[in-house]
């Protein structure tokens, strides 16, 4: 929460607005650090990156390989399943045929088949961090790609005043893990949503006037302060009030001002839907990164009918983001990932569904400026494990850090215990991509 604190009392003033909150202007707050903190210790570190952002999707229950991205039309009948592959706009890479709007952008993506190196977990943490949700249990565990981007990079200079947050979570999935709350991303909902805005009884005029005054009750602890820290603070309650004043992350995240021809090629305008939607805009309005989850994959029953279910309003929508970015010029400095937590077993059960894999799944990614409509390594004849081209989980993180600036093979985050810990432990480049 951004608050000026004016008298202790909870008197108020005529326009109904509290005293004891005198410039209470936004409940922008995460964990119990108000805003302010937050900005100031994203600009802690101060790196450098390429200008790149990052979307990140997460695919909750561990979506099935064998009917998305890796389907095998000559395998026995008992592995193959119901669909069909077709073939998409870059020769040579099929995917289901419950995705013809992903197909026709297929110039765009790419499709690791081969992933290594997943385990037996229903949790996020491989799908943000690329690390088993065990690693660093005892201290927080592993931080996700957002928070990384927030403790290495800091505030986006591509704003006004950095007038965007580095990381936003459109959904609750994402963790700052050993790197603390003050790198979590930002959670625009109930009312953190409702407070990006100025209250209707302040005006910008009135809001300078009490920052005015502000700085009057603080003039004797600037003139003791010896070591410009009253400066600093300054400078980070300024970047708050100006992501609430601006507006820009408010806009963004109100599709109503959106073309609704725009809208219409996402799909049916419903919430889950409209997330692929903020993203593009988030984007534009200096976020870095970006990350939602999305529908339930956990398909140990009726897997085929769940497919034909959510197939196809994910395909319309990632199609439709990827369209999107690269109309507005942002597709090459937009990394989209997406994943689950496992593959799925590649052997129908009785139930017509398929059970947990960790020996073998996907990972989607498209935009970035890498190089793409191609399929990266294979799994044998019935999708069990990798057999051509393996590709450590760990492996996409590593180039992703690479691709957003960010050198994995040096660069280490110090733990609660004073140690210094590397952003991955596989540390090799999918030099398919770059």
């Amino acid at each position: 929460m951004l608050t000026f604190f004016g008298e202790p009392n909870d008197q108020r003033y005529c326009d109904g607005v509290s005293r004891r909150h005198f410039l209470q202007i936004g409940a922008l707050g995460v964990a119990g650090m108000s805003l302010p903190n937050l900005l100031q210790a994203e600009a802690a570190a101060g790196a450098k990156a390429t200008g790149k952002s990052l979307i990140n999707i997460y695919l909750p229950g561990g979506p099935t390989h064998m009917d998305t991205f890796d389907l095998k039309p000559k395998a026995p009948k008992e592995y193959r399943g119901e669909f069909h592959p077709i073939a998409t706009k870059s020769p040579g890479l099929e995917i289901c045929e419950l995705m013809p709007h992903l197909a026709s952008v297929g110039d765009k993506f790419s499709v690791i088949r081969s992933i290594d190196g997943m385990r037996d977990e229903h949790t996020p943490t491989q799908s943000d961090s690329g690390w088993s949700t065990n690693s660093l249990r005892n201290m927080g565990g592993r931080p996700g790609v957002g928070a990384v981007m927030s403790k290495v990079f800091g505030p986006s200079r591509s704003t006004p005043h950095g007038t965007a947050p580095t990381s936003v979570a459109l959904t609750s999935w994402t963790r700052p893990g050993f790197l603390g709350q003050v790198h979590s991303a930002y959670r625009p909902d109930g009312i953190g949503r409702g407070n990006l805005t100025l209250h209707n009884s302040v005006s910008l005029k009135r809001l300078d006037d009490r920052k005015n005054l502000l700085g009057k009750f603080d003039r004797l602890r600037r003139e003791i302060d010896g070591q410009g820290m009253m400066t600093a603070i300054d400078s980070f309650t300024d970047r708050a009030v100006g992501i609430i004043t601006s507006g820009k992350l408010a806009k963004a995240l109100d599709v109503r001002n959106e073309d609704p021809r725009v809208v219409a090629k996402y799909g049916r305008n419903s919430g889950d839907i409209q997330n692929f939607l903020i993203s593009r805009r988030l984007i534009q309005a200096g976020v870095r990164c970006v990350s939602f989850s999305w529908g339930g994959w956990d398909t140990h029953g009726q897997n085929f009918q769940s497919m034909r279910t959510q197939l196809p309003r994910l395909e319309r929508a990632l199609a439709a983001l990827i369209e999107d970015l690269d109309a507005h010029g942002r597709l090459d400095d937009t990394i989209i990932m997406m994943s689950g937590e496992f593959g799925r077993t590649p052997r129908i059960n009785p139930g017509a569904g398929r059970d947990h894999w960790p020996q073998a799944a996907f990972f989607f990614l498209a935009g970035g400026g890498m190089k793409h409509g191609q399929a990266i390594g294979s799994t044998n004849r019935n999708g069990e494990r990798p057999k051509d081209r393996p590709v450590h989980l760990q492996h996409v993180f590593h180039t992703l850090y690479h691709l957003l600036g960010i050198d994995a093979n040096t660069v280490t985050l110090t733990d609660p215990n004073g140690r210094p810990q590397y952003l991955v432990e596989e540390r090799q480049l999918i030099r398919e991509l770059i």
